[in-house]
Parts: C-alpha cells; structure tokens; sequence
C-alpha cells in the first residue's frame, strides 16, 4: 500500500531592509551584515521553502555598491547553502523598480525571482501572469500562487470610470481583486494563494518619530484589509516598520524592519515571520525574533537638569581600543532646560569624547507652564548671548528630535554672513 506524504509549505516573510541606511550620521553596515547572516541561518535551520521580501531592500533609490554588493552575496550565500529556497522579491516606494529587477535575468539562475515594475501586454493590460509567482515546496511540488505586486505608483493600477477623491485606495483595492481573479481562475484546487503588497494598511500601528515610513498626511493612501480577499491564505506586506497583524486578521501581516528606525522602538523585539501553509489552509505564524547587535540607549531615562545629565554620561565606561565601534550603543541625550544652554551640546560631546557609546541626538524638554502663565522673559543681554544657529539647532530638535542636518546648518551660515556683509 503507498503511503502519501502531504508537504508543507514553510515560508520566511521579511521587509524593508534599507541596505545602505544611516542612522543619525552613522552607517549599519555592520548591523545589515549581522542581520542577513542571523536570517541565512534561520532559512536552513527551519528547513525554509520560500522567502518572501515585502519591499524597500535598499534605502534609497540608488544604493551604494556596497549595500548592492551586500544584497548579492546573500542571495548567493542564500542559494549555496538551501539549493532549493525560493525567493520572491516585491519593490518598495524605496527602491528603484526598475534597477531592483534589472539583473532578474541572472538571478533567475538562484532561483530569485524581483518584481519592481507593473508591465502591460502588448494589448496595453496589465500583464498579471508575470506578477503570478507559483511557489514550490522542497520536493519542487507546486503548492501555491504568489501575487508579488509591488509598490504601486499612478498609472500602475487598473484604470476606473470615474476618478475619486480617494482614487489610489480604490486603484490599489481594484488591483488586488483584479490579479486575484485572475490567478482564482487559473489555479489547481489544490493551490494556496499567498499575496504580497509594500502599502499602508488601514489601521497599522506606526513608529513615532520614523520619517522613513512614507505616511500621507491624514491617512489618505491607506489601504482597508479588505482588499485581499478571505480566501488569500496569507498578506505579506511591507512599509510599516513594526511587526503587526493588520485589522484583526492573523493572515495580513506586516513583518516590520529588521533594525530599528528610531528611539521609540528601544525595548522592541525585531523580528521575521515564518508562515507554514498545509493544504492550502493557515496552519501556523510564529515571529523568530532577530538578535540586536546595537543597542539603543536615552540617557538619562527622562528629561534631568543639564549638571545631572552631564554626570551621568560621565559616569560610562571608557572605550576600549580593541573594541568594535560598529556595536557601540546608540545614544539619545535627554535635558531638561530652563534657560538657553548654547553650550551644552560643547559639553556633551566632551563628555563622551572617550566613551564607548555613539551620541546621535540631543533632546530637549522644557517645564510645562501652567495655563495663562506666560512664558518668561528674556533680557537684552540674554538675546545677545544666544547663537542664532543654536537657535536653529534647538527649534530643529524641538520639531523633529535629532540634530539638524549639516546641509542645512552650511546653508544656513551662507545666509547669516551675507547678512553681515
């Protein structure tokens, strides 16, 4: 009598990457490396058949030959140790569509499949057989249907009759039923359907203070869970940093960033999900946390008078001459101020000058005054004491809590000594 042996599907889904992204000034070179080697052996340590990549591998349109040299060799490292992984690759709004895809052809050979760009027949239709990925299983059986739509741009999405307020989340919502139909009519029945999109979705929890998550004001392109049909086993979608299920449905998932993106995600656990499909059905989701190799670090806890902050980065550990900077902790200075303090950012930095820790940002709170109280007064000696570029660096890091760009603090000069001419 032949025994049958039913094989599952077991999927990684990640996202958003930014190889290539600095943060406050400094490269993650090393924190990107460390990531990628952790994810290789997870893939070979659960035994992966698919991995899903929702969008913005790189940071930036167009990335450093470094961070492409990264991506490449893990694609490679990816196919010499699990021969048989599957990878599909979707484009974020970070990426360059069309140069994520364009080597496509050679990865092809990895069995690496990107799609960056939404392409039309030569009818002018929205060529859905090239965005319909079949995923296969370790014995090579096909057991599912991959709809990998990338991040979508206007004019990427299926035309309407009449344009809304709201015309991209109807465009976007019509893609995602459209392709579906389409791989529905053309699937066996013994076929899973797994989407992957790089949107915002209605309801997601976003980071505070993450101005890498590209969030239209007011919610307008968010995306509601209902444009990916009931029936699609699994969502894995990319573009919010923080690793979340999405309008109550454990199958519409959103990975999050493997590094953390700012200073409220300190304490938060980054993560992959892995995804087993059994007979077309959600069998199991579990997040396999990922190793943070940088810490991130406010000192103090909250907001201290400046001679008390001062003592307490004082009181840190030397740096060691031997020791990777590259793990030194990030940190976030936080004071409180009562007066103008155009010297303290001086003080700081001479306080950490042999520290083995990587001062990022100065942030300043200020006593809450009490209603109908006004706000105090300062004296001519005290206005001509202040440094206009410090006030600039202060009314920056009050609205956007970091330090200001040198671009801007360089132009910024250029104007005041034209104004002293």
């Amino acid at each position: 009598m032949l025994a049958f042996v039913i094989m599952a599907l077991k999927i990684i889904h990640t996202a958003d990457w930014h190889l290539g992204q600095t943060f406050f000034g400094y490269d993650r070179d090393e924190e990107h490396e460390a990531f990628l080697s952790w994810l290789n052996g997870i893939l070979v340590e659960r035994k992966t058949d698919v991995l899903l990549i929702a969008g913005d591998v790189f940071d930036v349109a167009n990335p450093s030959a470094a961070a492409q040299h990264r991506f490449f060799r893990f694609l490679k490292d990816c196919n010499w140790r699990c021969p048989h992984l599957q990878i599909v690759i979707i484009a974020g709004n970070h990426d360059s569509a069309a140069r994520l895809e364009a080597p496509e052809p050679l990865l092809e050979e990895l069995n690496t499949t990107i799609i960056g760009l939404v392409k039309r027949t030569d009818e002018g239709l929205i060529d859905f057989d090239r965005m319909i990925v079949p995923l296969r299983n370790a014995d090579g059986c096909q057991e599912a249907l991959c709809l990998a739509v990338p991040y979508l741009r206007q004019g990427d999405y299926p035309p309407m009759e009449t344009e809304g307020e709201n015309s991209y989340v109807i465009g976007v919502t019509r893609m995602y039923n459209k392709i579906y139909e389409y791989a529905l009519a053309g699937r066996n029945s013994d076929e899973a359907i797994i989407a992957m999109g790089h949107l915002h979705a209605t309801g997601a929890e976003l980071s505070e203070d993450d101005r890498s998550e590209r969030i239209i004001a007011g919610g307008l392109e968010s995306i509601g869970v209902d444009a990916f049909n009931a029936d699609i086993v699994y969502t894995a979608l990319g573009h919010i940093h923080r690793a979340q299920s999405v309008g109550g449905r454990v199958d519409v998932r959103y990975a999050g960033s493997p590094l953390p993106m700012s200073f409220t995600e300190k304490g938060y656990h980054h993560q992959v999900v892995e995804v087993t499909i059994n007979e077309c059905k959600l069998e199991s989701v579990e997040s396999l946390l990922i190793p943070l190799t940088t810490p991130l670090r406010c000192i103090p806890d909250s907001p201290e008078e400046p001679e008390e902050v001062l003592r307490q980065l004082s009181a840190l550990p030397e740096a060691q001459g031997d020791l990777d900077k590259s793990r030194w902790p990030y940190v976030e200075v936080q004071v409180l101020l009562r007066e103008p303090a155009p010297t303290f950012r001086h003080r700081v930095e001479e306080a950490l000058a042999n520290k083995a820790v990587r001062l990022t940002a100065i942030v300043p709170s200020y006593p809450e005054r009490k209603e109908g109280e006004p706000a105090p007064l300062l004296s001519s000696d005290d206005l001509q004491k202040i440094n206009p570029l410090e006030m600039l660096r202060h009314a920056f890091a009050c609205r956007y809590k970091g330090d200001l760009p040198q671009e801007i603090e360089e132009r910024f000069n250029e104007v005041m000594r034209e104004v002293s001419q």
